[in-house]
């Protein structure tokens, strides 16, 4: 027997309602079971710009979300307000006996779901929380000695150790969909303007929000996932799965990708399903060590005095460093709020080791600008760059922009995509174009310091500065 006469289930970063753990519980705990998604207001008053893909994205996808609840007989109340009061008003206004979501592990989410727990136990209510995002969390991959790890490697493969068909077992909601209750409250969907923000590129830029999108990125990929290991490095072919943004809003189930990754033989989804991995390595860690979401994981790191040149940074964010790669990757998260992976390792290193100007300013612009930001997996890989991590790179470790370009997009193909000042360049040059003479500068119709930034450092000399930066402070530890 059901425990829950009715229950309210809140939609999260789990915008999808098959193979959805918490709405599962749910369903299989209570004999009706409402749904609703806020519009948190504490989220959405605090962004920057009233221009947000990332709005656009969550607005698609709720849009298509309740459809779907809808074709079940359930249906979505949708409130624009802080989710912290929302919903136990929501809850009492409803009369249910408790509250199902999924977990969040961020700072911020954590205090929130404390504080809508509170209020619905002085109410008489539950709130239950179910593992989703992740197929690992919290203290389910632990060392030999019962601490969480702080290397990937070792994690990764206690991780594969560990994972079975159980734990990647799919929730089948659909199987008990018949609790969904349909709506006793007027329930309308607020538009972007509502919500006080406009439209953007995101369709233009080929940005397919919902399950929809999820289902059609992941469709398209898995022809090309057993090239994965040898093509997701290179920005300009087509090597990657894309679904990161989808990972984000939960639009897809991280158990069904690790579950076709891991049913895939050969060393592409191998190398696919690593990264996943990789996911629920910064999640763990952000649980376990939550002051690196405020600074250094290494907290000797804190030490640091970084000059923190504005007009640096200002041309690293609008993409005018002179070094092309680097440019091509800032234009390209400007433009579409995506940057490939690789990129990302070079830029951050760039702004760090390069410009020696603060991780976590860059760590913010990203948080600002990328389409599937995620404080963990943001603030992961920033540290991993900046050298102040779990398990990052050595600080001695400094990405030459150069090599990187020549290495990972020998003809240039990425670089003239997003910056066609440089169209005619010779491929012997667009990895430098400050090399060329006069006279082919001319010719190519790219006049360095006229069509096209002159390099703002000089890697080498910057190279020198950085090492003389980390090692004083390694020193005096």
């Amino acid at each position: 027997m059901k425990p829950y006469p009715a229950a309210l289930f809140w939609f999260r970063r789990d915008l999808r309602v098959e193979d959805n753990a918490g709405l599962y519980y749910a369903l299989t705990s209570a004999r009706r079971v409402h749904c609703v998604f806020v519009f948190d207001r504490e989220i959405l008053d605090a962004l920057p710009t009233r221009s947000d893909r990332r709005v656009e994205f969550i607005h698609a996808s709720v849009v298509e979300l309740r459809e779907a609840l809808r074709s079940h007989g359930g249906d979505l109340h949708i409130l624009h307000d802080r989710a912290r009061e929302a919903i136990p008003r929501l809850a009492a206004e409803l009369g249910v006996d408790a509250v199902f979501a999924n977990e969040d592990y961020e700072p911020d989410a954590i205090a929130r779901d404390a504080a809508v727990d509170k209020l619905l136990a002085a109410a008489g209510r539950r709130m239950h929380r179910a593992k989703d995002q992740a197929v690992f969390d919290k203290d389910e991959v632990l060392t030999r000695a019962s601490q969480p790890f702080s290397v990937f490697t070792p994690y990764k493969n206690a991780w594969l150790e560990k994972v079975d068909d159980f734990f990647l077992g799919a929730y089948p909601v659909a199987k008990h969909a018949g609790a969904l209750a349909p709506s006793p409250l007027p329930a309308s969907m607020p538009s972007l303007e509502d919500l006080g923000f406009e439209a953007t590129n995101l369709s233009t830029v080929g940005v397919v929000p919902g399950t929809a999108g999820a289902r059609a990125l992941l469709a398209n990929f898995e022809p090309r996932m057993h090239d994965y290991h040898k093509a997701r490095d290179f920005p300009g072919v087509k090597g990657v799965s894309y679904l990161s943004v989808h990972n984000r809003f939960g639009t897809v189930s991280i158990r069904e990708l690790a579950r076709r990754a891991r049913a895939a033989k050969g060393l592409g989804p191998a190398t696919w399903l690593s990264e996943l991995v990789w996911r629920d390595f910064y999640f763990q860690v952000l649980w376990h060590h939550p002051h690196a979401a405020e600074g250094p994981f290494r907290r000797e790191y804190e030490a640091i005095r970084w000059p923190d040149d504005p007009a640096l940074f200002a041309a690293w964010c609008e993409g005018n460093t002179g070094y092309p790669l680097v440019d091509a990757a800032m234009r390209q998260i400007n433009t579409t709020g995506y940057m490939h992976n690789r990129l990302r390792m070079v830029v951050a290193s760039f702004l760090a080791k390069d410009l020696l100007v603060d991780w976590r300013k860059g760590e913010r612009y990203f948080a600002e600008n990328l389409n599937d930001f995620d404080l963990a997996q943001n603030n992961g890989g920033w540290q991993w760059a900046a050298s102040t991590g779990c398990d990052a790179q050595p600080y001695f470790r400094i990405f030459n922009p150069v090599t990187q370009s020549e290495r990972f997009d020998p003809k240039g193909r990425f670089i003239r995509r997003y910056l066609p000042e440089l169209a005619n360049v010779p491929d012997a040059f667009i990895h430098a174009p400050w090399t060329m003479d006069a006279v082919k500068q001319a010719a190519s119709g790219c006049v360095i310091g006229q069509d096209y930034p002159a390099p703002v450092v000089d890697h080498a000399v910057q190279r020198e500065k950085a090492l003389a930066l980390y090692g004083k402070v390694k020193g005096a530890t």
